[in-house]
C-alpha cells in the first residue's frame, strides 16, 4: 500500500513537473512579446510627448589661456517654461512677475544684444534661451565680436608702436559688443528654421499666455536644451587634464581640442614644396583669411569679413596665371589663404613660425613685399584704402619700398572703376595677417580695405554677415543653375578689385608688358560667391573636387575654423584655386593618383588631383580628369600647442570644449502638485504590491497546495 501510494504521489508530482515547462515556455513567450512591443512603441511614445527642434545651432564653450567663453547646460539638460519676448517690456514677466520660473526664453533677434543678455545673465529665473533670427537684419547693426579684434596678438604693443596698441588710435569695430566673449551658465540656441520658431510660438499661445493678468494654468509648454560642455576654466586646465588622461588612461577622455585646420597656398612659378627656395629668390606674398565666426557654433557666413576678400584673391590668381610671360617674371608670387585668423591669427602665426624654424619652403628673408586683401565689398564711391605700418616706415629702406608699392597699386587702378587712396601715414594697420609677419621682420606691405578707419561692416563676426550684407541680389524665378551663372553687381565690383590687384602684382613681380590684357573674370567671381555664400552643393563645385570628398558639399556654407580638419572651406578653396590656376594633364586615373611612378611628373613641384568632372550631357555619368597645380596645404595649428605652452601670450591658445550631445525639444509639463500626487500614488501602488507579494508568498503553501488524490490512502 505504501509503495502504491508513493508511486501515485510521484506520478502526480511528475505530472506537475511535466506541466511546468509548458507553462513556463508560454509565460516566457508572452513576456518576450510584451518587451518587443514595448521596445517598438517606446520611440513612438517619446514622439508623442516631445517635439524635437532639428534646425538649431548652439552656443558652445571656447577657452583660451586665461578664460572660458560661450555657453553650456547642466549635465542632464536645462528645462524651463517658454516665454516669448518680442519687446523689452516682456522681460518683466521673466525677471519678476511670472509665477513659474525658471523660464526658457524665445527671444526676438532684434533684442539679442549685450544690454538684454547681461540682464538675463544676472538672474536665476532664466534657464536658457532660444534666439529667433531677425529678418531683415537689425538695421542698427549687430557684431558680437570685440571692438578691437585680436587685441594683443598683432604687431602693436608697449614695445612696438605703443600709441597704436589696444586700438588707442582707431577703434576698428565700434559696433562690437563683445557678446561672443562672455561666459553664460545657461544654454543659448539659435533657431534657424522659421517653421520651428512658429511651432514654439503656437505652443506658447495655446498654453502659456497669461489670462486676465494672472498666470496661465497647467499644463504649460516647456523647452529643454542639452549642451553640456566637458571643458572648464581655461585652455591650460583642459589641455593639462586631456594630457594626463592620454598619459595614464587606457581609454583617455579628451575634454577639449585646439582650433586647427590648414592654410592653402600656391605659387605663380612652381617651387619645390619639400625643399628650400634659394636665399636670393624674392617672393611677393598675397594673403587673405578664409575663416569667420559668430556667437553660434558653425554659423559663420562671413560674406564681408572673409568671403569677399578670398574670392577677390582667387580671381586675381586666375587672372595672373593667364598671363603668357609669368614664367619669365623676376619675382615669384605666392597666393596664401590663412585659416583661423579670427582666433588670434592661428594660420599666419603658424606660417611665420614654420618659416623661422626652416619648416617651410620659404624663409622670411625671401619675402620681397606683402599685399593683403581684407574686407573689400562695401566700398564707398569705389574707393579702396591702402593701409601701411607707420612704425616700420620710419626705416628709410622700408619707406622706399612701401612708397614704390603704393605707387604701383595706384597706377594699376587708372582706367578701372576702383580708386586707391592712402589711409594716412599716421594711421595704424587694421587687424590683419600682415601684422604677424611684421612681428618677425620689417617687411614692406600694404593692406587693402573698403574702410579708412572703422569697419564699414556693421555685422562683423555675426550671423547677419550674409550675401544681403554685401548687396548680392538676384532676379526672381531663377533656377539654381541660372543663379550660379548670373553675374551680380557685387561680382562685377569684386572682379574690378581683382583686376587692379592682379595688374599691380604683375608689375611688382617685374612684368614689363602692358597690363591692360590682365582682367579678372566676373563670371568666375559670380560662381564663387554663389558657392561660398549661398549653396556649396552646386554643379561647378561638384565638377572640380575629388570623388571621395563629395560629401563635404552641404547646402548652406559656413566658414568656422573648427577642430576637425580640413573643413569644407579649406577643401573648396584648395580645389577652386587648383581649378583656376592649374592645368589639365593627359593622365589616367592610376597615373594621376600615383604621379611618382611617372618620370616626368615633377612630383616635388606639383600636386595632382583626380577630380569628378562635369556631367556628360548625354548621360548621368561624369567625365573625370587630372589637374596639375602648385596648390599645397600647410598646418594652421597654433605654435603654442606644438610647444605645449598652453598659457602663451605670444601665440593663439584657443580650444573648443567637447560635448556629448546637442539637442533641443519642447513638450507639455504638468504642475508640481500633479507630479507629486502621481509620485505618491506610484509609491503607494509599489508598497501595496510589495505587501501583496509578501503575503502571497507567506501563504503559498495554502493558496497553491496540490489537492490530495482521494484514491490515495495511507496506512
Amino acid at each position: 500500500g505504501r509503495a502504491w501510494g508513493g508511486r501515485g504521489m510521484e506520478a502526480a508530482a511528475g505530472g506537475c513537473r511535466a506541466l511546468l515547462p509548458a507553462w513556463w515556455g508560454l509565460l516566457r513567450g508572452l513576456l518576450l512579446a510584451v518587451l518587443a512591443v514595448g521596445s517598438c512603441q517606446g520611440n513612438s511614445v517619446e514622439r508623442k510627448i516631445y517635439i524635437p527642434l532639428n534646425k538649431t545651432a548652439p552656443c558652445v564653450r571656447l577657452l583660451n589661456a586665461t578664460h572660458q567663453i560661450g555657453c553650456q547646460s547642466s549635465i542632464s539638460g536645462d528645462t524651463g517654461v517658454i516665454h516669448v519676448v518680442e519687446k523689452e517690456e516682456d522681460l518683466n514677466w521673466v525677471l519678476a512677475d511670472g509665477p513659474h520660473p525658471p523660464y526658457m526664453i524665445l527671444l526676438d533677434g532684434n533684442l539679442f544684444n549685450r544690454r538684454v543678455m547681461l540682464q538675463l545673465k544676472g538672474t536665476s529665473r532664466v534657464s536658457g534661451l532660444a534666439v529667433a533670427i531677425a529678418k531683415p537684419s537689425p538695421p542698427q547693426g549687430f557684431s558680437p565680436g570685440l571692438k578691437c579684434p585680436n587685441d594683443g596678438f598683432g604687431v602693436y604693443s608697449k614695445d612696438y608702436g605703443p600709441q597704436f596698441a589696444h586700438c588707442n588710435k582707431t577703434v576698428w569695430n565700434p559696433a562690437g559688443s563683445g557678446l561672443s566673449y562672455e561666459d553664460f551658465d545657461f544654454p543659448i540656441f539659435l533657431l534657424e528654421d522659421a517653421n520651428e520658431t512658429q511651432v514654439i510660438k503656437q505652443c506658447y499661445q495655446d498654453h502659456n499666455v497669461p489670462r486676465d493678468g494672472s498666470g496661465p494654468e497647467y499644463p504649460l509648454c516647456a523647452m529643454q536644451l542639452f549642451s553640456h560642455m566637458h571643458a572648464v576654466t581655461s585652455t591650460v586646465t583642459c589641455m593639462r587634464r586631456s594630457s594626463l588622461q592620454s598619459t595614464f588612461s587606457i581609454n583617455p577622455e579628451v575634454v577639449c581640442d585646439p582650433l586647427l585646420d590648414y592654410n592653402v597656398w600656391s605659387t605663380l612659378q612652381p617651387i619645390n614644396s619639400s625643399g628650400k627656395v634659394d636665399p636670393e629668390k624674392e617672393v611677393i606674398i598675397v594673403a587673405t583669411r578664409i575663416d569667420s565666426h559668430s556667437f553660434f557654433w558653425n554659423i559663420a557666413p562671413g560674406a564681408e569679413s572673409a568671403v569677399s576678400s578670398f574670392v577677390t584673391h582667387l580671381a586675381a590668381a586666375e587672372a595672373l596665371h593667364k598671363v603668357p610671360d609669368v614664367h619669365l617674371l623676376q619675382r615669384n608670387i605666392m597666393f596664401t589663404f590663412f585659416q583661423g585668423e579670427t582666433f588670434d591669427y592661428i594660420g599666419s602665426s603658424r606660417m611665420v613660425y614654420d618659416m623661422e624654424k626652416d619648416k617651410f619652403p620659404l624663409r622670411l628673408d625671401n619675402i620681397h613685399s606683402f599685399v593683403e586683401l581684407n574686407q573689400v565689398a562695401l566700398r564707398n564711391d569705389s574707393i579702396l584704402w591702402m593701409h601701411t605700418d607707420p612704425v616700420s616706415r620710419m626705416n628709410e629702406s622700408v619707406e622706399v619700398q612701401v612708397r614704390n608699392l603704393l605707387d604701383i597699386l595706384s597706377n594699376s587702378s587708372m582706367g578701372a572703376n576702383v580708386t586707391l587712396q592712402e589711409a594716412g601715414y599716421s594711421q595704424p594697420l587694421p587687424p590683419s595677417s600682415f601684422q604677424r609677419f611684421l612681428r618677425a621682420r620689417h617687411i614692406p606691405g600694404v593692406v587693402l580695405t573698403d574702410h579708412r578707419t572703422a569697419f564699414q561692416n556693421r555685422y562683423y563676426q555675426s550671423m547677419y554677415d550674409t550675401p544681403e550684407n554685401i548687396r548680392m541680389q538676384y532676379p526672381e524665378g531663377l533656377s539654381p543653375e541660372e543663379t550660379l551663372e548670373y553675374v551680380t553687381d557685387t561680382a562685377k565690383s569684386l572682379a574690378e578689385v581683382a583686376t587692379v590687384v592682379a595688374r599691380a602684382l604683375y608689375q611688382l613681380a617685374g612684368g614689363a608688358n602692358n597690363t591692360s590684357a590682365i582682367q579678372a573674370d566676373p563670371k568666375t567671381v559670380s560662381r564663387m560667391l554663389y558657392g561660398f555664400l549661398i549653396k556649396m552643393n552646386n554643379s561647378w563645385f561638384q565638377s572640380i573636387i575629388k570623388p571621395d570628398i563629395k560629401g563635404i558639399l552641404g547646402d548652406v556654407p559656413q566658414h568656422y575654423v573648427a577642430v576637425s580638419s580640413p573643413v569644407n572651406t579649406t577643401y573648396l578653396v584648395q580645389y577652386v584655386l587648383a581649378n583656376l590656376t592649374g592645368t589639365v594633364v593627359n593622365l589616367t586615373k592610376e597615373e594621376c593618383l600615383n604621379p611618382e611612378k611617372i618620370p616626368s611628373s615633377e612630383k616635388e613641384m606639383y600636386e595632382y588631383a583626380w577630380v569628378q568632372g562635369s556631367l556628360d550631357p548625354n548621360s548621368t555619368s561624369r567625365v573625370p580628369y587630372c589637374v596639375r597645380s602648385t596648390v599645397h596645404l600647410s598646418k594652421a595649428l597654433s605654435p603654442a600647442f606644438e610647444l605645449r605652452q598652453w598659457g602663451s601670450t605670444e601665440y593663439s591658445t584657443w580650444t573648443e570644449s567637447r560635448w556629448k550631445e546637442i539637442r533641443a525639444r519642447i513638450f507639455l509639463v504638468a504642475s508640481k502638485e500633479l507630479e507629486i500626487i502621481t509620485l505618491l500614488v506610484g509609491v503607494a501602488i509599489l508598497i501595496f504590491s510589495l505587501l501583496a507579494t509578501y503575503f502571497i508568498n507567506a501563504k503559498a503553501d495554502v493558496l497553491f497546495s496540490i489537492p490530495r488524490d482521494p484514491g490515495a490512502v495511507a496506512y
